[in-house]
């Protein structure tokens, strides 16, 4: 089975936003679907956390080393297409466009053997798997209107983060942090998220410190993204200081760029986003890692349905992740997979167990969103 070709679909028009001091707007693109099409006709989704203008100029000079190549090989594949543009620049647009062609190598593999991507990268230690919540943060007296709704659909488990956490003073972080436990309650998973990879962070090493000393009080499940994502020594020292887990990794890609990190002992909880790192290939392996560190290994999601079924497939495979994010009021999430998602009734979300990821991409839902002509697409995937 050969690669016919690859087409790349931003989506746009319902961009959420980001807590970023450079907000999104909702007309940005930073999300791009990746399509694989095989000479037959079976076709692999993948998922770019990048817009399409830079997966398409990706995808244009990776065309000559993916063209005809075995859809059935992702981790081959994906390294050949690693191999062969170290020169481009490593961790780039170039290594997130590899990411979305990995995915989608790996759901049609998943489909042509009839099985669920999570057996293929090596079998389903779960069937089910916890979803936290993942949502901004606002001012005290509106984490409760966020936080319940989320709460009566089901969720047990939710991070907050971004927005104005860490950008005015302790005493606004410690409010906003003191309502989210409130409402969600003492028996809840409560996550916190700085955002620290934001542009010009003013937090260093003794605002970290002091907050996760803060955190702790609340019964807080770990501190995330606490400090700008080169500050390598600092996050080694506040990891053996805090009294709370320190998680990041986010914006890591490659398992080479994991492995000083973890050797040096700077996260309790690594956190590499499949559409970002280097596909399920890059993941799997920065997972083993992590378990040969001590590390929990628990994926990031911030990005759309195919990502989170990326997700959901390696946690089933993850024998110690129990956790999988799952960002709240995005579209990109919500409709784009045939028949949405549902939790159980003990807030869990059901692993797929068809072939591949496991689910069908709702075509009109990403017309819609990609403003994009699918009638190629349409055809060869049977809608």
């Amino acid at each position: 089975m050969k690669i016919q070709q690859i087409q790349a679909i931003g989506l746009r028009g319902a961009t959420p936003e980001g807590g970023w001091s450079n907000e999104l707007r909702p007309e940005d693109c930073v999300h791009t679907l990746i399509a694989v099409l095989t000479d037959e006709s079976l076709v692999g989704w993948g998922s770019v956390f990048t817009s399409e203008s830079l997966v398409r100029a990706s995808l244009s000079v990776l065309q000559p080393l993916y063209a005809g190549e075995n859809a059935l090989e992702p981790e081959r594949v994906s390294e050949k297409l690693h191999q062969n543009t170290f020169w481009q620049g490593r961790g780039g647009a170039i290594t997130h466009t590899i990411s979305g062609i990995d995915i989608a190598l790996w759901d049609i593999l998943g489909k042509a053997t009839g099985q669920p991507v999570g057996r293929l990268l090596g079998g389903r230690y779960r069937e089910r798997v916890r979803p936290y919540a993942s949502l901004l943060m606002r001012e005290p007296e509106r984490m409760e209107s966020e936080l319940l709704p989320l709460k009566a659909q089901g969720f047990r488990a939710f991070k907050i983060g971004w927005g104005p956490f860490g950008r005015d003073n302790i005493l606004l972080d410690e409010a906003i942090v003191r309502a989210s436990r409130e409402a969600v309650g003492p028996d809840c998973l409560l996550m916190v998220d700085a955002g620290a990879s934001d542009a010009f962070w003013p937090g260093d090493y003794k605002w970290a410190m002091r907050t996760a000393e803060m955190l702790a009080d609340y019964n807080v499940t770990w501190f995330e993204e606490p400090l700008p994502p080169d500050a390598l020594n600092d996050y080694v020292a506040l990891r053996r200081a805090a009294k709370v887990p320190i998680a990041g990794g986010e914006v890591l890609t490659r398992r080479q760029s994991f492995q000083p990190w973890l050797q040096a002992g700077a996260f309790d909880i690594v956190q590499p986003d499949a559409t970002k790192v280097g596909g399920l290939s890059e993941q799997r392996r920065i997972a083993w890692m992590a378990r040969e560190h001590g590390v929990r290994f628990i994926p990031h999601g911030w990005n759309t349905a195919v990502g989170l079924a990326s997700d959901l497939q390696i946690a089933s495979a993850s024998a110690d992740t129990d956790l999988v994010e799952y960002l709240t009021g995005s579209p990109f999430i919500d409709e784009l997979a045939t028949g949405g998602w549902a939790l159980d009734a003990d807030g869990m979300l059901p692993i797929p167990n068809k072939p591949g990821l496991g689910i069908d991409i709702e075509i009109a839902a990403l017309a819609k969103y990609s403003g994009s002509d699918l009638s190629q697409l349409k055809a060869v995937a049977g809608h």
